[in-house]
């Protein structure tokens, strides 16, 4: 199994230390095997805080018998927050349904550029899998509810808005822009920077977004104003947008993805399952 780790200089070696020992101890309390481990926060995305907290999430595969049981073992892995900490896993079936349903998490863990641990043939495997069978509506239906929820919840009115907050929505409309821009894929960068680079907004809004980044980075509380119009109008116009374009979907796997999903499926099983 190949062995992928991909840090920033800028994390707490502390920290780290603490992640790579809950991740060992996880692996031997539930006798699973974690093939993929990254962070998925607000450190992933590209625009973190000072205070920001450390959530690694993982992919994991139980043990070859554990599979072969009538009593199913839960396909999560859940450990309680501890301080800076936050770290919970899939099972590695799981995050297969999830990945065909068009769930843009399942996707955004195989493609931050934070990696703990990770064999890079499981990430590749399961990329090729989203590429060829994820629904692109679904992943974004799925941007698309998430961004109208935080619009909705943090600056439905005219009232000043955390300016924190304005990412929450943000990012899911960049996504949806971004999707709409190339219309072969599914899968949009996950670190936000790189995300609105490429979806090319509006020279306000990208102007608007790198200040916040930047002011985002050097404290840890941004305050309150009022909302920026440029970006008001580029949340709004690209929710609008995204309606239209992208209808529902049934989220019911196809036949050949299916059995493309169960070939992977046996093959990581051989890969990673120890015996009893």
């Amino acid at each position: 199994m190949g062995n992928l780790r991909s840090i920033p200089c800028s994390f707490d070696p502390a920290i780290v230390a603490l992640i790579d020992g809950r991740m060992d101890d996880i692996a031997s309390h539930h006798h699973v095997t974690i093939a993929w481990a990254i962070e998925s926060g607000s450190r992933a995305w590209g625009f973190p805080s000072p205070d920001s907290d450390y959530d690694c999430r993982f992919i994991f595969v139980r043990r070859q018998d554990d599979y072969l049981s009538p009593w199913i073992n839960r396909d999560v892995i859940e450990t309680p927050l501890d301080g800076e900490l936050d770290v919970n896993g899939w099972e590695l079936g799981k995050t297969i349904k999830l990945l065909l349903k068009g769930n843009a998490v399942a996707i955004e863990w195989l493609m931050s550029p934070i990696i703990y641990n990770g064999d890079p043939w499981i990430r590749d495997k399961l990329l090729d899998l989203a590429r060829s069978f994820t629904d692109r509506n679904a992943v974004a239906r799925h941007y698309l509810h998430l961004g109208e929820g935080q619009r909705r919840t943090y600056f439905a009115d005219n009232k000043d808005v955390k300016l924190k907050k304005l990412f929450y929505a943000l990012r899911p409309a960049a996504a949806l822009r971004w999707m709409r821009m190339h219309p072969g894929s599914a899968l949009a960068p996950m670190h936000f920077p790189t995300l609105m680079a490429q979806c090319e907004p509006p020279n306000d809004v990208a102007s608007i977004t790198a200040q916040l980044i930047q002011k985002k980075a050097q404290t840890r509380e941004m305050g309150a104003a009022a909302l920026p119009d440029a970006i008001r109008t580029f949340v709004d116009t690209e929710f609008a947008t995204a309606r239209e374009l992208f209808g529902r979907s049934n989220q019911t796997p196809s036949s050949h993805a299916k059995a493309a999903a169960e070939a992977l499926f046996r093959s990581a099983i051989q890969r990673y399952a120890v015996l009893s």
